[in-house]
C-alpha cells in the first residue's frame, strides 16, 4: 500500500458562522474538522464509530495538539489531511496537516486515541482490532510540531466555573471534547483575540464529565503569551488540562 492511499485528505469552506469577531475561523470549529476528519478517514479504513458501535467500542480522544501559522478567513477553502502515525496496543497516534486555499501548510495537529468497551469504559486491545489490520494504515508522513506535553498547574485560585449543560453532551453521554476548548478560550478577555493568534493549543482528557457537573477553571500564566489550564469536576476530580500559547 502507497503511503499517499494512506493520507485523508478532507476539503472544507469556512462558513460564516464558523468564525469569531475577526473573520477567522475558530479555534472550536477547528477542532471539530479535525475530528471529523479523524471520523472519516477511520470510516473508510474500517475502523469508524459505527463499525466499532456494533461491537460495543467506541474512540476517546486523550491528547491534542495543533499549531498554527495563520487561520483561515469566512468564505476561504482549506483543506485537512490525516494520517495513522503509530499504533500501541491502547493508543493509536494520528496526525494532521491544514492547507489553506493555496495548497500551502499552514499548521499541523498532532491527536492520541484509544479505543474503550462502552459497556466498561475501558481500553481495548487496538492490536486486535479486524486482525491488527489497523497497523497497515500506519503512514511514514511527517509532522513537525511536538507532541503534546506534560502539563502541571499549582494554582489554587479558580478563574472560572461553568455548569455543564445539554448543549455541552455528546453522544457518548459525556462532555464534548470541543466543549472545553470553547470554554478554556473564554476565560481570556476579547482584548487578547483582537491583537493575538493562537500559535498552540494542547488538550489532555484525563476523566469524563457529565451533565450537571460543576466544573472549576484553575489558570497558571507561565509567560505574556503561555498559559496552563486545569479543570476540575466538582471540586475534586481533574477532568482536563491545556496549554494555550498566543502569538
Amino acid at each position: 500500500m502507497g503511503e499517499d492511499s494512506k493520507i485523508g485528505n478532507y476539503p472544507f469552506v469556512v462558513e460564516p458562522f464558523h468564525v469569531d469577531f475577526t473573520g477567522k475561523l475558530t479555534m472550536g470549529v477547528l477542532g471539530n474538522h479535525l475530528l471529523n476528519c479523524a471520523g472519516f478517514h477511520a470510516t473508510e479504513k474500517g475502523f469508524g464509530i459505527a463499525q466499532l458501535n456494533e461491537n460495543h467500542y467506541t474512540w476517546v480522544l486523550s491528547r491534542l495538539a495543533i499549531e498554527l501559522d495563520e487561520f483561515p478567513l469566512q468564505y476561504e477553502s482549506f483543506s485537512i489531511q490525516t494520517w495513522v502515525e503509530n499504533v500501541y496496543k491502547l493508543f493509536t497516534d494520528r496526525n494532521f496537516s491544514i492547507l489553506n486555499k493555496d495548497g500551502k501548510t499552514i499548521g499541523y495537529a498532532r491527536s492520541v486515541w484509544a479505543m474503550i468497551s462502552t459497556a466498561t469504559r475501558k481500553p481495548a486491545d487496538l492490536l486486535s482490532l479486524h486482525g491488527g489490520k489497523i497497523v497497515d494504515y500506519v503512514c511514514d508522513k511527517d509532522c513537525p510540531i511536538e507532541k503534546p506535553a506534560r502539563i502541571k498547574v499549582a494554582s489554587k485560585e479558580p478563574a472560572g466555573e461553568y455548569m455543564a449543560k445539554y448543549s455541552d453532551i455528546d453522544c457518548n453521554g459525556h462532555l464534548n471534547s470541543i466543549k472545553y476548548i470553547e470554554h478554556i478560550l473564554d476565560l481570556f478577555p476579547m482584548e487578547v483575540f483582537k491583537t493575538k493568534i493562537i500559535r498552540r493549543f494542547e488538550m489532555a482528557y484525563v476523566a469524563e464529565s457529565y451533565y450537571g457537573d460543576k466544573l472549576t477553571f484553575f489558570v497558571d500564566g507561565k509567560s505574556e503569551n503561555e498559559y496552563d489550564i486545569e479543570v476540575k469536576k466538582n471540586d475534586t476530580e481533574v477532568v482536563v488540562r491545556s496549554k494555550v500559547i498566543f502569538g
